[in-house]
Parts: C-alpha cells; structure tokens; sequence
C-alpha cells in the first residue's frame, strides 16, 4: 500500500502541519478514526444516492469520489491521500452525493458522522479546523472548475500533478522532486476533463520541454517554478488563516 508517514496516524500527522495537537485533541481524533477496513485496488467503497452515514479516514493508500454523468462518462471531483478525512462535505446530506473507488489499497478509519457531533461540542477548535480544511478543497475544486474553462490541456494536467505533490508533502516533507503516482492517464483525463490520449500527449510535452519526468508510477518534477508558471497553480495550503480558531478545550 502507499503510506508514506512518519507517526501512526496520517490523520493527526496532516492536521499536526497546521498546528500543534494536545494530547486531548489527539485522542479525540484517535475515537473519531473508529474501526479500520481494508479494501483492495478498484474497490468501489461508495456508491452515489447510498445512505451517507460514514466517514473516512485514510490510514494509507489513495482514493477518488466521482460522479456518473448523463453519457456514461465518469467525472473525477477529488483525489484523496493519506491521512485526508473524506466525507465531510457529504455529512449535510442523508444520500451520498458522489461514489468513492480505491485507487491503490487502502486502509480507512470509518466512523459514523453522527461522532462529529461529541467532536464539535468538546473540542470546538477541531470543528473549526474541519471546517477550514473543508472550505480548501471547496476552493481547489473551484480552481479546477476555473482552469477547465480557462486554460489550457496542458496547464490543466501542469496543475492537477502540482496539486498533488504539494498535499503529498503535507505528510511526506522529504519529498522534493519525485512521488510515487499510481494513477493512469484515464483517471488524470476524468479529474481534468481531458481523453486519455490527451492527457498522453501532454505529459509528453512536459517531458519533452524538461518540466517533469515520468518512469512507470515515478513522477518527477524537474522544474517546479516554470511547471507552476505554466499552469497558473496556487498552493492552498500555504495561505491558510488559522489566527482565528478557538484555545483548545
């Protein structure tokens, strides 16, 4: 499976990059995680209109949510790493509003959303930060939303791999270059709106004018500041406003 954390928990790990846990706050998350599940490469985890009753937490290995369009083509709306919650947006709704499908193998924490509850009443400052990281992927969403629209194949797919090697080094600093990437030229055409043999087309330009490298799951970024140029790519995560959030309880 991909992992790829230093601690036990990616999940503390992930939120630890923000700000420090006390030892309270930890072991609320820890009760939060629930009972672990392991599921297999193409696992189909979710299903879109089942109940939404739980919530993920993922210990190791990579995920998607997507939904089914009217022709039968398959949107990709987030791809999700170790130590990502996943479920919170959906939590307002008793029916899924997207289906969820293993990448690679993956172990889940799975809790029922109704423990968000306790979790918001003790610790108030663990439901702000939820809900700060909720709002994140909310606005990459709408950056993706933009850039399909707005720019170009190749500065779609320039951002879709930034994208992912910044989340990554949330929980993997050592990563400087080079990731591991399992995911195939079709799920990066669904997440960007693009054909596979688009998608092919334009990784190999990149390669060809030295911005990335590519060696079976390898990705290598050869050069970040003209990659990041080229695709016109913001990194959420390092402009967060956290001055605001409650003392810890």
């Amino acid at each position: 499976m991909i992992g790829g954390c230093v601690t036990e928990s990616c999940f503390t790990e992930r939120l630890e990059h923000f700000f420090n846990l006390t030892s309270r706050e930890k072991a609320a998350f820890s009760r939060l995680e629930g009972q672990e599940r392991v599921f297999r490469r193409g696992a189909l985890i979710r299903r879109e209109h089942d109940r939404a009753q739980d919530l993920y937490i993922i210990h190791s290995g990579w995920m998607l949510s997507f939904v089914l369009l009217d022709d039968g083509s398959r949107q990709i709306l987030r791809l999700y790493l170790p130590g990502d919650i996943v479920g919170l947006a959906g939590a307002a709704f008793a029916e899924a509003t997207e289906s969820l499908v293993a990448v690679t193998d993956v172990r889940l924490g799975v809790a029922d959303k109704a423990a968000l509850k306790n979790l918001f009443a003790e610790h108030p400052r663990l439901g702000a930060l939820l809900f700060i990281l909720s709002q994140v992927e909310q606005v990459s969403l709408s950056d993706r939303l933009a850039s399909l629209g707005r720019t170009s194949a190749k500065a779609r797919v320039a951002a879709f791999l930034l994208d992912t090697m910044v989340r990554l080094r949330i929980i993997q600093p050592s990563i400087a270059k080079s990731f591991n990437f399992p995911l195939t030229q079709e799920e990066i055409g669904d997440a960007t709106g693009l054909t596979a043999v688009h998608v092919n087309r334009m990784i190999r330009a990149l390669v060809e004018e030295g911005l990335l490298a590519r060696n079976a799951s390898q990705l290598t970024i050869l050069d970040e500041v003209r990659l990041t140029e080229l695709a016109s790519y913001v990194n959420r995560y390092a402009k967060l406003d956290i001055g605001w959030l409650p003392p810890p309880s």
